[in-house]
């Protein structure tokens, strides 16, 4: 998968992009990530924002940077893109959004800033709009951040055992069970007996009623996918 990230700030990304899984999926050659400034694409003196028509508070960023740097990528690759732009009122994230794009060979994430995008940027690149709350963050790069992670661990091959996922909150909309390590007994807390039994019937079987058990206390409205 090749993974192109547009935003105004390049390097907020080069911390997160070179360590754990992120790290690891490229090191595996099994993801390309290319960072472009958007800022380089503008045609007046790197200027991305301009006031809004109509007035109102802040600054929007206008369409031809944004335009710009998306037809050089796709002049320079010769790919198609899945477009996702990070925005408050797009689609609300989630793991089955994730494992869909992890099927995708070409991702572009486009980054927004100040108030948001030029209404032309929405309309003409027809890109997927993704939220990850109903809260507003500085901009489109820490939402970027949160969708590269859920779907790059998605792809095959990067994790060395696909249980892993397998297992993990959201799969089959049920949270995950309650997990265990040594030692048995830690400040009077007993690490269920079950467990530790050798039995996997029973092992399965308590793990899969404490995922119903954790979810219908937690997020009973996962309840209705199953």
């Amino acid at each position: 998968m090749r993974i192109d990230i547009l935003t105004l700030f390049p390097e907020m990304f080069e911390n997160v992009l070179g360590h754990s899984i992120l790290k690891i999926a490229r090191e595996k050659t099994l993801v390309q990530y290319h960072l472009f400034n958007i800022r380089e694409y503008a045609e007046n003196k790197r200027c991305v924002d301009d006031r809004p028509y109509g007035g109102g508070p802040g600054m929007v960023m206008k369409p031809e940077p944004i335009f710009n740097t998306v037809e050089a990528i796709e002049r320079e690759t010769d790919a198609r893109y899945k477009k996702i732009l990070l925005t408050p009122q797009g689609d609300r994230f989630s793991q089955s959004i994730a494992r869909e794009l992890a099927n995708e060979s070409h991702l572009m994430l486009i980054c927004g800033h100040y108030e948001g995008f030029d209404e032309r940027v929405r309309v003409g690149l027809d890109a997927m709009e993704i939220s990850i709350g109903d809260y507003v963050l500085s901009g489109g790069e820490i939402p970027a951040m949160v969708v590269i992670d859920a779907v790059v661990r998605l792809i095959p091959g990067v994790l060395g055992d696909m249980n892993s996922t397998a297992n993990e909150s959201f799969n089959d909309s049920l949270l995950e069970y309650p997990q265990y390590t040594r030692p048995a007994e830690y400040k009077g807390m007993q690490v269920p007996p079950v467990l530790m039994s050798g039995n996997h019937q029973k092992i399965k079987e308590w793990q899969r009623n404490r995922a119903m058990e954790r979810t219908l206390e937690k997020r009973p409205d996962l309840l209705n996918k199953i």
